[in-house]
């Protein structure tokens, strides 16, 4: 199901947090948000899940404004997991994931066999079957995220909305889980601050900048080292992944973007690929110093001057591995709005209860 955005501004306190934003994510695309902490990302999704109002411009679910659809309705379509989790309440994994359900259930009916079915089918898939009697607030964050996305995937949305999902997850499940996203192919809007994973899972990306749309476009053609520069405030070389072929950012760990150019690497900076089991890497010539960042809403940002870097010869090879999901959340809209008839506050994917408009 298409999902898009026209023109949406969100303000909180009176300033402007989001401003003008286009973009669209196609019938089972992976469309990916990046930019630095305070860009608009979350407040960007929000609007999507129902849980802020836009100041402006509308969001459209398969043509339809979202705000014409019921808070049962829209919960049926789009799952959201939500950096939020909310407080530690005493209900076990199975009843937390089950909460996925109840857009499709009247009031105070029971879980039937289908529902436990998808519950237990959702547990699978992110790898929590063997803990459906554990109390969630005994589980780590790691855990907890894994049983919030599965709530989202028993939620059976046609579109997944996900904020920062591989928060908490060590390496294994961070793979896993976006390993599972492109297994899906959902229609599916994710805020990640992992670059390289954005480049490996997302078929495009938006990259927010102080609120505004700065450049959309596959990983290759946004992912540069000058917008590296100029949004991020980064040094980095952008190279072909030597396992996968996506684009791999190597970052510079000891130079801020701006700062003089270190020159050749010499005995306190070894250089890369040093050692044993690396494989060649495509050479990279140059990195960017920022220069002012680019303001206007759907411009990509402009060249700018670069300096010589050290070519890199080699990466080292990382071993694959396996990772598992985060968990969604029941569209639910600004505090304080009474539940509809018929559905319950609990309907609410969110941890704690949310009202939902």
């Amino acid at each position: 199901m298409r999902i898009a955005v026209e023109d949406l501004s969100v303000a909180l306190a009176g300033r402007t947090v989001v401003a003008g934003v286009h973009l669209v994510a196609k019938e089972g695309e992976i469309a990916g948000l990046v930019g630095p902490n305070g860009s608009g990302k979350s407040s960007l999704l929000r609007t999507v899940y129902r849980h802020l109002r836009p100041s402006a411009g509308r969001v459209l679910l398969a043509g339809r404004e979202l705000s014409e659809l019921s808070p049962a309705e829209s919960a049926r379509h789009i799952g959201a997991l939500p950096q939020e989790r909310g407080g530690d309440f005493e209900l076990t994994v199975r009843e937390v994931v089950a909460m996925g359900r109840t857009p499709y259930k009247r009031a105070f009916a029971k879980d039937d066999a289908e529902d436990h079915r998808l519950v237990a089918e959702a547990l699978t898939r992110v790898g929590m079957a063997h803990a459906p009697d554990r109390r969630f607030a005994q589980l780590s964050g790691g855990e907890r995220q894994r049983v919030l996305l599965a709530r989202a995937l028993a939620q059976q949305p046609d579109v997944l909305v996900l904020d920062e999902p591989t928060n908490h997850l060590d390496v294994r499940h961070q793979v896993e889980l976006l390993a599972l996203l492109r297994e899906q192919r959902r229609t599916t809007l994710v805020a990640l601050h992992d670059l390289n994973a954005a480049a490996s899972v997302c078929d495009r990306l938006h990259v927010l900048h102080r609120g505004t749309l700065v450049a959309s476009g596959e990983p290759r053609e946004v992912l540069t080292p000058e917008l590296l520069a100029e949004v991020f405030g980064v040094r980095a070389a952008v190279v072909e992944h030597p396992l996968t072929g996506d684009p791999l950012i190597a970052f510079d760990h000891r130079t801020p973007a701006g700062a003089p150019d270190p020159g050749v690497p010499g005995p306190a900076r070894r250089p890369v690929g040093e050692g044993a089991g690396v494989v060649p890497a495509a050479a990279v010539s140059a990195v960017p110093d920022p220069t002012p960042v680019v303001a206007a809403a759907g411009v990509k940002a402009p060249a700018v001057a670069a300096t010589s870097v050290p070519a890199v010869t080699s990466v080292p090879i990382v071993p694959a591995a396996h990772v598992v999901p985060a968990a969604p959340v029941v569209p639910s809209v600004p505090a304080a709005a009474p539940a509809p008839a018929g559905f319950p506050a609990s309907a609410s994917v969110t941890v704690e209860r949310q009202e939902v408009s």
